[in-house]
């Protein structure tokens, strides 16, 4: 039950929200892999993986380190991106090769063929986004491995 003292500790995704005035610093070693999630800066320890917002942090646990194992950490925690990565390959590979069969006449120029691959780019991109996006509407229907949602800590009487 939410009341005017309800303070919410887990974020939506189900990381613990940690706000600087308990935890003011971080002395832990900063790191540029993982989403960023619009967080300024993010920290690893051991599996512990850290975004600083500026006011709070948030704080969830990997179940693989993606400094020692980063292929097992995009098959167990981030499967949005193997699979972005995947998708933007796979439509690559098709298109560069419809590209690469289709007949060219002798007035083809440089120009035109670089513009086919600018627009080949374009839609490997657009797959790639879009694959990422519907991951993370399917991780959120669906729940990630470790999806626990314990959202309200009541604060008062």
């Amino acid at each position: 039950m939410q009341d005017k003292y309800s303070v919410s500790f887990i974020d939506d995704e189900g990381s613990i929200i940690v706000p600087k005035s308990v935890r003011p610093t971080i002395d832990y070693e900063v790191t540029h892999l993982g989403n960023k999630k619009g967080a300024r800066q993010q920290f690893r320890h051991k599996n512990l993986h850290i975004r600083d917002y500026g006011d709070y942090y948030t704080i969830h646990i990997d179940n693989i380190d993606p400094r020692k194992d980063p292929l097992g950490h995009l098959l167990i925690d981030a499967p949005e991106f193997l699979i972005s990565i995947i998708s933007a390959v796979s439509i690559g590979k098709l298109v560069g090769s419809a590209i690469g069969k289709s007949k060219r006449t002798e007035d083809d120029n440089k120009g035109t063929q670089l513009s086919n691959r600018i627009a080949a780019g374009c839609i490997i991109g657009s797959a790639a986004i879009n694959s990422y996006m519907a991951t993370i509407i399917l991780k959120k229907i669906f729940g990630g491995v470790n999806s626990f949602r314990s959202s309200e800590f009541q604060l008062g009487e």
